[in-house]
């Protein structure tokens, strides 16, 4: 909660204007199919400084670790990590390409924010958020709120555009896009990809979106679709390296991109700075002498205590059940999480004896501060909020929220139906 939170619920806007406005504003269901939340939420211009410092020092701090404890060895990096086989040769390959595109999943406590996880790829949702801001200030009293109190939002889409030039080095002309998903999940996500593209074409970006079985690597050029293509947006995912059908089809169009033939938007590895086991390496108190005071101090602020599970944490973790969760260290949208408070004993001891010595962290529970959200009949509501906050190569490039009233299992998704918003902050 800030003074711009404050204000704007003292402000009483009608709900129906704010519900009539996002309705009407064109938001396409594709998106945005659960519903959107009935305000956005609010950084303040000290907020949002904090929250570009501190996303800037933990991605330079993650991308640093193969130096940091690993002697430069990214392929050491990438075992400690929990990668394997094909995994560590594409890091290796790929070695010092990390893509500065990320987004930051938050709650917010009485002390600010702490960090959930961080995606290090172009694989992460609600980059088109924009969209959303733009709905709300289609509601004239939200609109009069936001030139009141000075306040803007940044174009995420258009951050990642420059971002895509800048890191592949296409900065001049219309460069030829294939923002590439692998076969099994584009039927589904066809028409968000699509509207994704045309999106990126109104930012002098020829790209259309396609799957991996569809991309040819012949004569010195890769092809998309039958397209000669200068950049690779790549939405399939590094662990999928370990399904003999998808290593087929990406290992030529590594080959391609590590020989200059193609672009890769974003470098194969970059997915691994963002493994919650990575962040396991940047909390570990054993690790606190190859870091600066700074930097200390944002983890310490930002980050919750996180362990890969090894059976030393057993008897801790048994202890201390209903103050800890457990993640995959790689897996998304809330797969194989378990929330200790939640988990009966036996269940929870059950986990755990899985967990060990596997890609699984352990992680201080946040207990996140609720956001009054007013309900369809304007009544407030206090809700679960996710900040997807995203950094690009600017800095801070806009937040996507989702929230829920009544998360469950304790998690807050797309997948289990929460609802969507934007963030505007103080200009």
């Amino acid at each position: 909660m800030n003074a711009i939170t404050d204000a704007f619920l003292a402000r009483q806007i009608p709900v129906d204007e704010i519900a009539k406005a996002l309705a009407s504003s064109g938001l396409d269901e594709a998106y945005y199919s659960n519903g959107h939340l009935l305000r956005p939420l609010f950084l303040s211009r000290a907020q949002r400084e904090r929250l570009n410092a501190d996303l800037i020092c933990l991605h330079e701090a993650l991308t640093d670790l193969p130096a940091r404890l690993f002697d430069g060895d990214v392929a050491a990096f990438a075992a400690a990590v929990g990668a394997v086989g094909p995994q560590i040769d594409a890091a290796r390959a790929a070695a010092g390409q990390v893509t500065r595109l990320s987004r930051a999943d938050l709650y917010t406590d009485a002390t600010g924010f702490r960090l959930l996880e961080l995606n290090v790829s172009g694989a992460v949702g609600g980059l088109e958020n924009a969209q959303l801001n733009r709905a709300y200030l289609a509601s004239p009293q939200f609109s009069a709120f936001a030139a009141d109190h000075d306040l803007d939002y940044v174009d995420t889409l258009a951050e990642l555009a420059s971002t895509l030039r800048e890191e592949t080095g296409v900065t001049g002309g219309q460069p030829v896009v294939a923002i590439v998903d692998s076969p099994d999940s584009f039927p589904t996500l066809r028409a968000m990809l699509e509207q994704n593209a045309a999106a990126l074409g109104q930012l002098d970006i020829d790209a259309f979106a396609c799957h991996l079985g569809q991309v040819e690597c012949r004569n010195g050029r890769v092809f998309a679709a039958g397209r000669p293509i200068d950049v690779i947006y790549r939405l399939f995912l590094v662990e999928e390296l370990l399904q003999p059908d998808m290593e087929r089809l990406m290992s030529p169009v590594l080959a391609a991109a590590a020989r200059g033939e193609v672009a890769m938007f974003t470098p194969i590895g970059s997915e691994l700075y963002g493994s919650k086991a990575a962040l396991a390496l940047l909390s570990d108190e054993r690790h606190r002498d190859r870091f600066t005071a700074a930097e200390l101090d944002v983890f310490d602020r930002i980050l919750p205590w996180t362990r890969v599970v090894h059976p030393d944490l057993l008897a801790y973790a048994r202890e201390h059940r209903e103050q800890l969760v457990l993640k995959a260290t790689t897996l998304h949208g809330g797969a194989g999480f378990a929330a200790g408070w939640l988990t009966a004993p036996d269940e929870w001891e059950r986990r755990l004896a899985e967990a060990v010595g596997g890609p699984w962290v352990l992680q201080r529970r946040v207990v996140p501060a609720p956001e009054l959200i007013p309900g369809p009949d304007g009544t407030l509501q206090p809700y679960v909020a996710v900040w997807g906050a995203f950094r690009t190569a600017s800095g801070y490039a806009g937040t996507y929220v989702r929230a829920s009233a009544n998360p469950p299992d304790g998690v807050v998704s797309w997948l289990s139906g929460a609802l969507s918003g934007a963030c505007f902050h103080e200009r």
